[in-house]
């Protein structure tokens, strides 16, 4: 079996970034391997990948330099910086079924007791899921922030709210992808917090019916927690099966596998391969499982701190504090 490993970005104070190899707590900056095919950078490294990931796993047993202690370094979001990012919204089942329930949805509500509404709302997500495509946009990538930094909090936001997600990393690229074959474009995976303003989703003002606002919404800086590592796809031997865990001031909030997900990682980019082109580094959340703050009607707040980890990817870190201005 070959030696895992996982890939990300450090700095030392005062010094550039640089990339680097992670494998028990040490780090090994790229630079100690020959043959890759651009080392200055994680987004740089992806642009070849295949021949990439070969060559550094050809070397791992044989490379001489000294490695660098993790704990002395700051770490950076592992693609840094990509230069797409993608969400997937509403994608896991439990969580929408969740919401159609609390907020009285479906056909003569009024008249349906909590056990039916929940019955017609499953049998609604089932229907989307053979049968319907996912729901995709954009954010913009200057919300991208380190695993361990701060949230900060705009003053706009009144209801800044968590989304622990799995962030899959584009690493060939990707046009009209099929299903079948959509995993093969993948280069590896890491957690992503979609960190979302709940009173900014829709428009407030004249033109309510154009429907959301995502820039209001998702596009303050440090919304996007990324990391901290790229792990990479051959040591992911089902994203399918992977345990999301965000941890409130030590309270669980979300836990869930991304086996609910409704679009499997593969369908999301199939769907969204045939709209846009992706491209090595691009990110991709794949939505955010049930237990978000709009459930409990807690949101996040200066001096919290919120922790999220997804099996075999590591932990987050992050204390939200506010802007100043």
């Amino acid at each position: 079996m070959a030696t895992q490993f996982a890939l990300g970005t450090f700095s030392h104070a005062g010094y550039s970034p640089f990339p680097a190899v992670v494998m028990d707590q040490q780090v090994l900056p790229l630079r100690a391997f020959s043959g890759l095919i651009g080392a200055d950078s994680i987004l740089s490294l992806l642009e070849n990948w295949d021949t990439n990931f070969a060559a550094l796993l050809e070397q791992l047993s044989v490379v001489t330099e000294t490695p660098i202690s993790l704990q002395s370094l700051k770490t950076l979001p592992p693609v840094n910086l990509p230069r797409q990012v993608f969400c997937s919204g509403a994608n896991y089942k439990k969580h929408v079924i969740d919401l159609i329930v609390d907020e009285g949805g479906g056909p003569a509500s009024e008249n349906m007791t909590t056990e039916e509404r929940r019955a017609w709302a499953t049998k609604m997500m089932d229907d989307r899921a053979a049968n319907g495509f996912p729901y995709m946009f954009s954010k913009p990538v200057s919300v991208v922030t380190g695993a361990y930094d701060n949230i900060v909090l705009p003053p706009h936001a009144k209801a800044p709210d968590w989304e622990l997600e799995l962030g899959v990393i584009i690493g060939r690229k990707a046009r009209h992808v099929t299903k079948a074959d959509a995993l093969n474009y993948v280069a590896g995976y890491a957690i992503v917090n979609d960190i979302t303003n709940r009173d900014h989703v829709f428009r407030r003002d004249a033109v309510k019916a154009m429907g959301s606002d995502w820039v209001a919404a998702k596009g303050s800086p440090t919304y996007l927690p990324f990391g901290p590592y790229l792990v990479p796809a051959a040591f992911v031997p089902d994203p399918q099966n992977l345990q999301l865990t965000l941890k409130l001031n030590g309270e669980i909030k979300q836990d869930e596998s991304t086996a609910d997900m409704i679009f499997d990682i593969a369908r999301q980019i199939e769907y969204l391969s045939g709209l846009v082109e992706l491209w090595p580094g691009d990110v991709i959340c794949t939505g955010s499982p049930a237990g978000n703050g709009t459930h409990y009607k807690r949101f996040l707040q200066e001096g919290d701190v919120v922790e999220s980890t997804i099996t075999g990817l590591g932990t987050q870190r992050n204390v939200c504090i506010k802007e100043r201005i």
